[in-house]
């Protein structure tokens, strides 16, 4: 079970994104045929050779373990070295820098002509500076006067120095000439115009006809390392497949690679330690994908959600009433309120007239007071003046004093019982004020729930002929016109306390037969769970019948197969029989004819067992038919009762 689980779990064949990235040598037992019990390290047996690399695609100096990843710029700077077989010092390393594999190098018959101007002399000089600024940013230490005078083993420094900045993995042998390692090292970094590179120029680098091509080798190798340096330091570039980099939401190609990459890269680290289950991996892997469908996750159960209400909508308005229908429901009920709302209005506009008539009384009445007021003062004036010019005596003076002293302190007196009784008026004025205000409001409360319990006229019979409105006038001098309307004691409340008897009497009804309707669907479902089980127990004789008719099915099938082969011996006998009649004479036609006996016997068997077969199928599927039709005329009255029903 572990073998095929770590099967399963690293075969680069199911790759779902295209990732050729890795080239790690998997293990040898992902295709045997049978599993074996004994784990085995991925780098495969000891005696096994390294894996080849595709026909076409390197010399001979290329790594066995060459990268798939369609980007050759991170070949050698972004895997690690697991997996790696070692090599000893009769077979050494190749660089790992092959691109990709569907890529093959440009053969002898696909050379071009290289487009540079190699032979101007400010091209070279470019070249030379280009080269030199490179190799001094590269720390490499060298002058412009040596490129001038180039020598073969400055040539060889230089070409390995910027070869290891372009791949640093690649494997110099230092017991090698230049001769056999300049040629693979430009084919195996696609070095377009290495064919037209003879290898006896690097004997005398410096000469008029080899330093052209030579230093435009070098030059290009200078290109590629820039380029591979800005590639590397770039950040927003997703084919860096830097994982700590990938933004949460992402839809590239190239970012899945990366996750499965690093994937694969972990469980084969975890492989080498003994692991044949990667849950850590898987674990991590699955929290990163939830991560990044975590918005998308929600958007979607905010749809579903959505989904499900408007469904619900859908369901209630199709399930509802028709709408012109519930228009004109609310269309009677509107004219039935306006009816109402007038009737309203007519009593507050009767209730305005009678305040502003009470008013004007006011007014009318203040403005006469304020006239007789004007004429006591006009007659109090008329007094003084007579007094003024009558001639009276010191007694009559002094009698006159005490008298205006005690009809002064008389007046006071009478100020003082005025005073009071105005503000006994006032504060009973307040009182009838609030009282009537409270009497408004409950009367404005009664009269809303008549209009809620809908007791407004015309009321249902036997009351028709009442009015259970009332109506109050505060402007009203008369004590018994304050309340107009019905008499509460004798009309009102016996009608309230009647209706309010109707409504029990309703309500009790109504409860009553709630719950007669509850014991019916109780009942029904207690029905329709019987008929379900029913139906479950008929099911069950059905699969147990089919069961039999297959039973008998095979049991036919097993002795005619038993039966065929009988005859087939037979006959053979009978063959024999008769060719050892042939051979021996007469002697044997009484054996001959018992065969034949036999055969006519077996013959038959065969046709009465396959009577009593065909008779037994006919038999079990007419129950079938029979059982199937009383079963869909029992799920025909179910339905029939549940449909009386509700």
């Amino acid at each position: 079970m572990s073998e095929a689980r770590r099967r399963s779990t690293l075969q680069p064949a199911a790759d779902l994104y295209g990732n050729a990235r890795s080239g790690l040598p998997l293990p040898s037992t992902a295709k045997k045929a049978a599993p074996s019990n004994m784990r085995m390290s991925l780098a495969g047996p000891a005696a096994r050779t390294p894996y080849l690399p595709p026909p076409g695609v390197g010399s001979s100096s290329n790594s066995a373990f060459r990268s798939q990843n369609a980007n050759p710029l991170l070949q050698s700077t972004s895997k690690p070295n697991y997996g790696r077989t070692p090599l000893t010092n009769s077979s050494r390393r190749g660089s790992i820098w092959s691109g990709s594999a569907a890529i093959a190098p440009p053969s002898g018959s696909q050379t071009f002509k290289d487009p540079r101007p190699l032979r101007e002399r400010s091209y070279q000089s470019k070249m030379k500076q280009d080269i030199y600024t490179w190799l001094q940013a590269t720390e490499f230490d060298i002058s412009m006067q040596t490129l001038a005078n180039i020598t073969g083993k400055d040539y060889r420094a230089m070409f390995q120095h910027l070869v290891t900045i372009v791949d640093p993995a690649y494997p110099f042998d230092a017991r090698l000439r230049l001769e056999d390692e300049f040629q693979p090292a430009l084919k195996a970094l696609r070095y377009p115009f290495a064919a037209q590179i003879d290898n006896k120029w690097l004997a005398a680098p410096g000469s008029m006809h080899s330093w052209p091509a030579l230093l435009a080798a070098l030059h290009w190798l200078v290109e590629m390392g820039k380029a591979r340096l800005n590639y590397l330091e770039s950040e927003d570039d997703p084919t860096l497949q830097i994982v700590d980099r990938i933004p949460e939401e992402f839809s590239d190609p190239i970012h899945h690679q990366a996750l499965a990459f690093e994937y694969f890269s972990e469980a084969y680290v975890a492989f080498f330690h003994g692991a044949d289950v990667f849950e850590d991996q898987d674990r991590a892997l699955e929290v990163r994908y939830a991560k990044k469908n975590e918005r998308v996750a929600g958007d979607l159960e905010e749809k579903k959600a959505l989904l499900a209400k408007t469904k619900k909508e859908l369901d209630e308005l199709q399930s509802s009433k028709a709408p012109l229908e519930k228009l004109q429901k609310i269309w009677t009920c509107i004219l039935d309120d306006r009816a109402k709302f007038d009737d309203v209005l007519h009593r507050l506009e009767a209730r305005k007239k009678q305040l502003t008539e009470s008013v004007v009384r006011e007014k009318a009445e203040l403005a006469v007071r304020l006239q007789n007021l004007e004429q006591l003062r006009t007659e109090h004036d008329k007094l003084s003046e007579v007094v003024k010019v009558q001639n009276l005596t010191p007694e009559e003076v002094i009698r006159m004093n005490t008298d205006h002293e005690s009809l002064a302190r008389n007046l006071e007196d009478l100020k003082n019982k005025i005073s009071e009784a105005h503000k006994t008026v006032m504060s009973l004025e307040v009182v009838t004020t609030n009282r009537a205000a409270a009497a408004e409001e409950a009367l404005d409360l009664y009269g809303n729930l008549l209009y809620g319990l809908g007791l407004t006229p015309p009321l249902p019979p036997p009351f028709g002929h009442i009015d259970l409105r009332l109506e109050l006038n505060t402007a009203t001098a008369n004590p018994q016109q304050l309340l107009s309307g019905s008499d509460i004691r004798k009309v009102i409340k016996p009608t309230l306390n009647s209706v309010a008897e109707m409504k029990r009497s309703e309500r009790a009804d109504i409860e009553s037969e709630r719950i007669k309707v509850d014991n019916e669907l109780d009942q029904l479902s207690l029905e329709c769970e019987n008929v379900d089980e029913e139906v479950r127990e008929i099911e069950k004789k059905v699969m147990n019948l089919n069961e039999q008719a297959d039973d008998l099915r095979d049991a036919a099938q097993q002795e005619s197969m038993v039966s065929n082969a009988e005859a087939a011996r037979l006959e053979r006998e009978l063959a024999h029989a008769r060719t050892a009649a042939l051979s021996s004479g007469m002697g044997v036609k009484s054996r001959l004819q018992a065969l034949q006996f036999d055969y006519r016997e077996q013959i038959a068997k065969v046709s009465r067992l396959k009577d009593e077969t065909i008779r037994a199928i006919a038999k079990n599927s007419n129950e079938i038919g029979l059982f199937k039709e009383e079963v869909s005329a029992q799920l025909r009255r179910l339905r029939d009762f549940v449909e009386e029903g509700t």
